[in-house]
């Protein structure tokens, strides 16, 4: 389990999960599934907000970042990067609609985890589970 993550009343898992995706429906989309698994979530289209997000000494358990975000030569793997340079051990989700290959799994952060695109909300809850314990 995440540090920082807390546990509600009932017993449930409660996460602060930061998305970064630049393509609006996807990022309400995920905001919407995780919010409905009981996590809070933050959000962020590209690098700037995000890292606006992980300066504030809000506890952050997960990044959930998409792979190919337009503005950044590297993309996702950029913003993890720099995610995990502030707050080391930070849970990294990548999703991407490329599939997933060995080549990008060689730029991951450690641990970090993968999402195939299109998901359903199931495959996003299950990813979140298994991503925070």
């Amino acid at each position: 389990m995440s540090a920082s993550a807390r546990f509600e009343a009932d017993g449930r898992l409660m996460a602060l999960i930061l998305i970064v995706e630049d393509e609006v429906f996807i990022r309400q989309s995920a905001e919407w599934t995780i919010e409905d698994l009981g996590h809070k979530t933050l959000s962020a289209c590209d690098l700037g907000e995000a890292m606006v997000h992980l300066s504030a000494p809000a506890p952050i358990d997960a990044l959930f970042v998409d792979m190919r975000l337009d503005a950044l030569p590297f993309g996702g793997y950029d913003v993890a990067d720099q995610a995990v340079a502030l707050r080391p051990g930070l849970r990294v989700l990548y999703t991407s609609g490329t599939p997933f290959s060995q080549d990008m799994a060689s730029r991951f952060v450690a641990g970090g985890q993968f999402l195939q695109k299109p998901y359903s909300p199931e495959q996003l809850g299950a990813s979140m589970e298994q991503l925070l314990n």
